[in-house]
């Protein structure tokens, strides 16, 4: 790929909240690749499929190049991975996970960033000091926004907030979405789990950004303001800042997700 590659800081926190007795949130870093996973299907369950997904989707980092479609395989291989331990262990029979991140990748010989989602957790991106949600959640109460029914700040509070219409753990699991940004300096990402954005609003998050300009300081600054704001759920975050001075612009796009369908069906999150 052309260019050097851009100076990344990287800082990552999690924490089990108030009230959750297990964290079944999963964050992995691994050169290039972050990515955030939130498990479901209970203790012993949820932990096994957001760790497993997590850690199949880093395994990106390993290649010399990752396209966008790589990315894309490698949920699918997640999700595979997730079905096959529930297969061979009973007591895992319904565990998901759903799953967020971001892939430095190659597009058109140049480098770029892959942002990707399945389920709600999120990612945002910081730009010139503006906070923006570059994911969609797949849920219920997000198409209720998306149908202008609900406010995006009376669907942190609804009832139905945590029952998801696409995770890894399914057969077939539903679509991936992607996002792909030519990479620009001083640029921010937020990789998160439901309960961080569940807590604290795109404002409170950008206002944690602007004020901690260290990635490690400002990822335990948001799981911190989250779980002082309630901590219902398990709160993890990933803040990657991009360092770099010269942007790789060869590609300059934003473009939507490849496919925006939503699952016919909704999954409780435990």
């Amino acid at each position: 790929m052309t260019s050097t590659l851009p100076a990344i800081t990287v800082g990552v926190a999690t924490d089990v909240g108030r009230v959750r007795r297990h964290n079944e949130d999963s964050a992995r870093t691994k050169g290039t690749v972050y990515v955030v996973a939130d498990g479901m299907g209970g203790h012993a369950a949820g932990e096994v499929a957001s760790r497993i997904a997590a850690e199949s989707v880093v395994e990106l980092a390993d290649r010399p190049v990752v396209h966008v479609r790589d990315v894309v395989e490698q949920v699918g291989e997640a999700n595979r991975r997730i079905l096959g331990s529930a297969a061979r262990h009973p007591e895992q029979t319904g565990m998901g996970t759903t799953v967020a991140g971001l892939a430095l990748v190659s597009v058109g010989g140049s480098r770029h960033w892959a942002v990707f989602n399945i389920g709600d957790s999120r990612v945002y991106r910081c730009l010139d000091g503006e906070l923006s949600q570059v994911t969609v959640d797949h849920s219920e109460v997000w198409e209720l926004v998306e149908r202008g029914l609900i406010t995006p700040e009376q669907a942190q509070r609804h009832p139905a907030r945590n029952v998801v219409t696409r995770s890894l753990g399914r057969d077939p699991m539903g679509v991936v979405d992607t996002w792909v940004f030519p990479p620009y300096p001083g640029e921010v990402f937020v990789i998160c789990s439901d309960g961080l954005s569940n807590e604290l609003t795109r404002e409170q998050m950008q206002d944690v950004l602007a004020e901690h300009h260290d990635a490690e300081e400002a990822a335990a600054e948001l799981v911190r303001r989250a779980v002082e704001a309630g901590g219902h759920d398990n709160v993890t975050a990933i803040v990657v800042a991009v360092q770099g001075q010269d942007a790789d612009s060869d590609v300059d796009e934003d473009t939507t997700p490849r496919e925006n369908v939503h699952g016919s069906s909704g999954e409780s999150r435990s």
